[in-house]
């Protein structure tokens, strides 16, 4: 998919709405990124926070949703030692779902990821993916995002680790939001079948690169009204 294709699987997904920019300030964030085989663009927090992407992600004509416990899913940032890009809209290099490690644990996993040279999707990384290609997630076959963890202190963090998959209508979902993209949490020493833990080759621009771009801070979710 091109990158011309990307942004207007964004905007059609609503992310301008939800940033709080127009669909051609959305276009001129992308404006100096390379077009780079196997890439996706991902959506930083500070233009778009987790859970407003969750209520734009689509499976069929079934809109996304957080899980009712998991009020803090805006808390959750990237990883120790995982750094993002400072820029509105980034590149994700060749995502892969990680099918080969369901029924992994996320600690599991993550010492995995890392031992194939790869790094694992953040939350809005997933979310990002999933808005350009819905198709990625399938029953059975949905994933993790152990690049994203809640820290409660500056040397530790919540066992919750978040993942995206279709929800069953069962319990505080409800039958309405059956077969609905679910953002929620499963715990780090888990395993679940149906799991995968998604990763990248890497991130571009690569962090501190400096490209000419709108500055990130004039965009920051923090100043918008929430729609």
């Amino acid at each position: 998919m091109s990158l011309v294709d990307q942004i207007a699987a964004l905007v059609a997904a609503g992310v301008p709405e939800a940033a709080g920019i127009s669909p051609a300030e959305l276009a001129a964030h992308a404006g100096a990124l390379p077009e780079v085989p196997d890439a996706i663009l991902a959506v930083h927090p500070s233009l778009a926070a987790p859970g407003r992407l969750a209520g734009l992600l689509r499976h069929g004509d079934r809109p996304g949703f957080v899980v009712a416990d998991m009020t803090d899913v805006d808390d959750f940032a990237p990883i120790s030692g995982l750094a993002i890009p400072d820029l509105p809209l980034y590149q994700v290099l060749g995502p892969n779902r990680g099918d080969d490690l369901r029924n992994a644990s996320p600690v599991e996993a993550l010492a995995a990821i890392h031992g194939a040279g790869r790094t694992p999707l953040t939350l809005n990384e997933g979310s990002s993916w999933l808005l350009q290609d819905p198709t990625v997630l399938q029953a059975g076959a949905c994933f993790m995002t152990i690049g994203s963890r809640k820290h409660t202190t500056a040397t530790q963090m919540d066992t919750r680790c978040p993942a995206i998959w279709i929800s069953r209508g069962t319990g505080r979902d409800g039958p309405t939001r059956r077969n609905a993209p679910k953002v929620g949490w499963c715990w780090a020493g888990n395993r679940h079948t149906w799991l995968g833990h998604a990763s990248a080759v890497g991130r571009l621009p690569a962090p501190g690169t400096d490209v000419e771009v709108a500055p990130l801070q004039a965009h920051s979710s923090s100043s918008r009204t929430p729609g």
